[in-house]
């Protein structure tokens, strides 16, 4: 406890408005045996139980402390392919960190620094495959199938990957922006995978360019389905369809897919002056923070909660805030205002706090009371659905895929399984627990465990 927590430098919050560049660097090495040296090695580490890929947290900064950063290197990636975007990404303060003794009376160890430093100055290493003689078919190449990828390859399989997009890296490259996940830090992890002996094909929709029936006929042995949850929710209100109106999903992509926010795109965004952004997840962050960075004027996140029921990390949080973006709290979006057909305005009703709901935060509850506020752009960040695509097109085949009310591929929690013989499914498409990227990686490594006993 006598050593504080060591934090990464950040840029300037004034300069990193107007740039895409990183918005935190790495600790230092000297930096790292400090925050090495304050874990405590638990008889029964609780961070580990934190971390839904079960990292060997303690073993990992154990080698930092000798100076062995391969090694480190090797014990992470026993269980994620993935550390130098765990390490920027995942929750860690609900997770890894969140568990940690330390975090009880001070601050946690900085696991989630510890890691990035590590997957950005290691490699993988080359694994000894020994082939099964068995395919298997990866659906998606986010989070759960580039884990699920990594490790049905290990074990000897045949793997290909196909990719609806023209660039790999699912939500990753097209949600996440580049200041918070560089694009040369994704495109390495995804160069460890080609190394090892899996195929990427991009352009491919399964259910549109393939089906399932067609990857069977094929010859794949097993289907794992992760294809995200690329449906964006709206918010069902008058004037949603104005010009002007965006899903985060739509926003994000076109900024960091398409570069929509360069001059000379081909696809550009037609910038206004003041925008608001609805909802209150890390997607809402990213989406204003992407707001700003484009040219936006003014940009406003609106929340029907408080800030104290807003479900972004709080590192996102305070990153928005340190760059100028405005949050107002207790409005819920009644009517998008208009003029020749663009957005022109937003009502909200104001709201109070009533009892918990079924998440466990309070329900907001409206007052009658009403504001208008000036806006030419919105965002709308409420979430995404599952695109029914692949199970529209299995049941066209006769191949019927059990869905919950809401379109999600029903799967079993341990195995991910759904009820269709050598068919699996995981990620976004089919949730269990909460919806991130470490989640999906360990969606992907039950699933790929499974696969692998079904194939032996």
């Amino acid at each position: 406890m006598a050593i504080e927590r060591q934090h990464v430098k950040e840029q300037d919050k004034i300069a990193r408005r107007s740039n895409f560049e990183p918005v935190e660097s790495n600790l230092t090495p000297e930096q790292v045996k400090l925050e090495a040296s304050r874990c405590l090695h638990c008889k029964n580490p609780r961070c580990v139980q934190g971390c839904p890929v079960n990292i060997k947290i303690p073993e990992f900064i154990q080698a930092l402390k000798e100076d062995n950063i391969d090694k480190a290197g090797e014990i992470i990636r026993e269980t994620s392919m993935l550390p130098s975007v765990c390490g920027r990404v995942c929750p860690q303060e609900r997770q890894c960190e969140g568990q940690c003794i330390l975090g009880i009376k001070g601050e946690p160890v900085a696991i989630g620094a510890l890691e990035r430093y590590v997957g950005d100055n290691t490699k993988a290493g080359m694994t000894q495959i020994t082939p099964s003689g068995k395919k298997v078919a990866v659906i998606g190449s986010g989070c759960a199938g580039i884990t699920a990828a990594a490790d049905l390859r290990k074990a000897g399989h045949e793997v290909v990957v196909f990719e609806a997009l023209h660039k790999l890296g699912g939500v990753l490259r097209y949600g996440i922006p580049p200041f918070r996940l560089p694009r040369k830090i994704l495109d390495r992890e995804i160069e460890n995978l080609k190394d090892m002996g899996v195929e990427f094909k991009t352009n491919v929709i399964v259910g549109k360019s393939i089906t399932l029936k067609q990857l069977k006929e094929d010859g794949f042995d097993a289907i794992f389905i992760c294809s995200g949850a690329g449906l964006p929710k709206m918010m069902n209100i008058p004037g949603e369809n104005l010009n002007g109106v965006f899903s985060a999903n739509e926003f994000l992509t076109r900024v960091n897919l398409m570069g929509a926010g360069r001059n000379n795109s081909a696809t550009p965004l037609k910038i206004g002056k003041k925008v608001a952004v609805i909802g209150g997840g890390n997607v809402a962050m990213d989406g204003a923070r992407t707001a700003v960075r484009v040219g936006f004027e003014q940009v406003t996140i609106f929340y029907r909660r408080t800030e104290k029921e807003l479900p972004a990390r709080l590192e996102e949080i305070r990153h928005a805030k340190e760059e100028g973006i405005e949050f107002k709290f207790l409005r819920a979006p009644v009517e998008i205002l208009e003029k020749d057909g663009y957005v022109n305005g937003m009502k909200f009703e104001i709201c109070e706090l009533g009892e918990p709901d079924a998440s466990g935060r309070r329900r907001p509850i409206g007052t009658g009371e009403y504001v208008i506020e000036d806006v030419d752009t919105v965002i709308v960040a409420l979430g995404t659905g599952p695109n029914p695509i692949i199970q529209r097109s299995a049941q066209a085949e006769g191949l019927e895929i059990i869905t919950d009310k809401k379109g999600y591929i029903q799967v079993d929690a341990e195995n991910r399984s759904t009820n269709l013989p050598c068919i699996f499914a995981g990620g976004d498409v089919a949730p269990v627990g909460e919806s991130n990227a470490i989640n999906a990686m360990g969606a992907g490594k039950k699933a790929a465990k499974a696969i692998n006993e079904l194939l032996k």
